[in-house]
């Protein structure tokens, strides 16, 4: 199946006059660019780590009840000092 698509796109690409080819090529390397930088997103194998260890915090009771997480909302704390002002 990769073949037949590569195939494709050659056979486009060469139908291609030079400046839709630099065009083309300019778009790939944007692509390829994106996909280098950190997007700030986490693999599946992260995520599914990181629900387990949350899930063995909650059967240690390590949790929060929701009256103390609007207390602690409240008093400014994990607040941006700019927040603040």
């Amino acid at each position: 199946m990769a073949r037949v698509l590569e195939d494709e796109m050659f056979n486009y690409f060469t139908q291609l006059n030079e400046a839709e080819k630099r065009s083309v090529v300019q778009m790939l390397k944007t692509f390829l660019k994106g996909r280098q930088q950190d997007s700030g997103r986490i693999s599946i194998e992260q995520y599914n780590k990181e629900i387990d260890e949350a899930m063995e915090e909650v059967k240690r009771g390590e949790t929060y009840s929701h009256e103390e997480v609007v207390k602690w909302q409240r008093s400014g704390i994990g607040k941006k000092k700019s927040d603040l002002d």
